[in-house]
């Protein structure tokens, strides 16, 4: 497709061609509701959805932090990338032919650079297949495979190959087969394939290992994993850390296996990179695992996009539970619902799994202990249930309960912890959540003030929310003269003067609002709404602004009956006679006009 020299009109042409729904939900699990998608923030931990995805405004807006932007802006803050990037990749992934000239010289030089470690990485696969395949070089490799119960099929499907050993293919054999390229020596090393020697020349930093390629959400391949054949050490080596691979951030498996965790609604968190393959060849794929590290909270906030529990598959070793027990704080900083599953004593997952097949490690998830209870029994099998014993507990516990961010999660557990221990609530206190004052007034209840709206009055401050450009109509029909309750005029008040200005979509109505209990009310709507697709929404939204008009009018009719039917009595108390026939005359009036309303 041929593109505009014009910057501003490239950038629109592929703003137009990118589906906002589609990138956001490659990462954020959305479910539709009214026109919008609804997911958890992947840029802030939350428990309630409060991310909002707008497909016809094109643009995104979390309630609960702030973040808002278009697609552009996701794929910048979600990758860590720039603008130039940004746009590099929405265009590639659809279709659009992206002129490089329009780049500054600094942007051209930033993304080349970028572009260069991205076709190392991916040429480096290449190789690494090439030699997994070799009659004589990859001969171990592959029995070590089978002899793992790696099939042919999983091999490929993850991309697996061999770093060849140096007595075989030299000291710098993927250096010069990248050299043939014409990748310099340099840019190998940047990419964290190649290790600079005292005398200043290099050779490969994977040698005789099996490699997994490791690849960031976009697909591409950022970095390597790998497992040495023999005795040597380090038995496991990642790629350092480069301008395109964060160890701490990328969790290896979540790329290839996202949509099976969001079909499962949890993840399985294994330490290694076989046990994570033993699990995919029986079948199991909701399983990502660690880079190397312990899971870290960019990992969990990472999963939360996908799932919404996380199960820790660990051996229960002391090393297991030390790293379990490690990873509770974030989990509970992220509110993340998790669960721990350890394993049979000698087992780790590859093995259970090869031995006991995939339904007994179905069962051993399904029995899988919550957080909180694995946390307590771990402490109370370390120390004791003694005076002393229980004293350390509750100073752990007191440091646990204090990384849970949800106050009514932090209660409970507080509450929970207490009975189990037998000791008074206060051993606790300062921990739990400060109780919330809310003020008397109507609007200082905020979202609770729902409850109290007349329902008519409600379905109309609800419709106009989720709907700020029929304001006009509805104000034509008198709708300020027929609402009374104060957070419903204040929310009226303020789409009207949002309206005035070319107010459009519902999220723009948190633009500059001051009022938190309106500011809590809208959040509320757009967050709970009922789902309607397409053209069962246009086809609503047409009947509802009719069918409102309509009571706005009537409702102004009735009301103007009573205040006349009140003039009326006044005028006969007074003996007026004059003034009461004007009054019943206006009554007749009246009445003509609501009978002609309703024909």
């Amino acid at each position: 497709m041929s593109i505009s020299a014009d910057r501003d009109q490239i950038k629109q042409a592929v703003k137009d061609a990118a589906d906002i729904v589609q990138v956001i939900g490659e990462h954020v699990e959305l479910r539709r509701v009214s026109s919008r998608f609804i997911g958890r923030c992947p840029f802030h931990n939350e428990k309630t959805p409060s991310f909002s995805v707008n497909p016809q405004g094109q643009f995104f807006h979390c309630f609960g932090c702030g973040e808002h932007g278009d697609v552009f802006s996701f794929v910048m803050k979600y990758h860590h990338m720039d603008f130039p990037e940004a746009l590099t990749q929405l265009a590639r992934k659809f279709g659009i032919d992206l002129p490089e000239r329009q780049l500054s010289a600094s942007e051209r030089a930033a993304l080349h650079r970028r572009e260069l470690l991205y076709r190392v990485n991916e040429e480096a696969v290449l190789v690494f297949q090439r030699c997994l395949s070799h009659p004589r070089w990859g001969k171990t490799a592959r029995a070590y495979l089978k002899q793992r119960g790696v099939p042919t099929a999983i091999s490929e499907r993850y991309r697996l190959g061999y770093a060849p050993d140096p007595g075989e293919a030299g000291w710098s054999y993927l250096i010069d087969q990248l050299a043939a390229l014409d990748l310099a020596v340099e840019v190998v090393e940047q990419a964290g394939l190649a290790v600079r020697n005292e005398r200043g020349g290099h050779y490969d930093r994977f040698r005789s290992r099996v490699m997994f390629p490791i690849k960031d959400m976009t697909g591409r391949v950022v970095a390597f994993g790998g497992r040495i054949l023999g005795d040597g050490q380090p038995k496991y080596m990642n790629s350092p850390e480069s301008p395109i691979f964060e160890k701490n951030r990328l969790l290896f498996g979540l790329q290839q296996h996202r949509q099976a965790i969001r079909q499962a609604r949890h993840a399985l968190v294994v330490e290694g990179n076989f046990d994570l393959l033993s699990l995919a060849v029986h079948g199991i794929d909701n399983v990502v695992a660690p880079l190397g590290t312990a899971l870290t909270r960019h990992h969990i906030r990472s999963l939360r996009g996908y799932c919404n529990e996380v199960v820790l598959v660990f051996d229960a070793d002391a090393a297991g539970l030390k790293a379990a027990m490690r990873c509770i704080p974030f989990l509970l900083a992220e509110r993340m619902d998790g669960k721990v599953a350890l394993l049979p004593a000698g087992h780790d997952p590859d093995s259970f799994v090869r031995e006991k097949g995939a339904t007994a490690v179905t069962a051993l998830v399904g029995g899988a202990l919550p957080l909180p209870e694995f946390a307590f029994d771990t402490l109370v099998r370390e120390h004791g249930l003694t005076l002393s014993g229980k004293n350390h507990i509750v100073g752990e516990l007191q440091q646990l309960l204090a990384q849970a961010i949800d106050p009514e999660l932090r209660e409970l557990m507080a509450a929970h912890f207490s009975e189990k221990l037998g000791v008074s609530p206060g051993y606790f206190k300062g921990l739990t959540a400060p109780a919330v004052q809310r003020p008397q007034t109507v609007i200082g209840r905020s979202v609770e003030g729902r409850g109290v709206m007349a329902k008519r009055d409600r379905q109309l401050v609800d419709f106009l929310l989720l709907h700020p450009e029929y304001y006009c109509q509805l104000h034509e029909a008198g709708m300020e003269q027929v609402i009374t309750h104060p957070l419903a005029m204040a929310i009226v008040a303020h789409v009207g003067r949002l309206a005035n200005n070319g107010c459009r979509q519902p999220e723009e109505l948190l633009a500059d609002l001051e009022n938190e209990a309106v500011r809590e009310y809208i959040v509320h709507l757009l967050t709970t709404m009922p789902s309607l697709a397409g053209d069962e929404e246009d086809e609503e939204v047409q009947q509802l602004v009719a069918e409102l008009c309509r009571w706005v009018q009537m409702e102004q009719q009735r009301r103007d009956g009573t205040e006349l039917q009140e003039r009326i009595a006044e005028a006969e108390r007074q003996g007026d006679t004059e003034r009461l026939m004007a009054l019943l005359q206006e009554k007749q009036d009246l009445k003509r006009k609501k009978a002609h309303f309703f024909i």
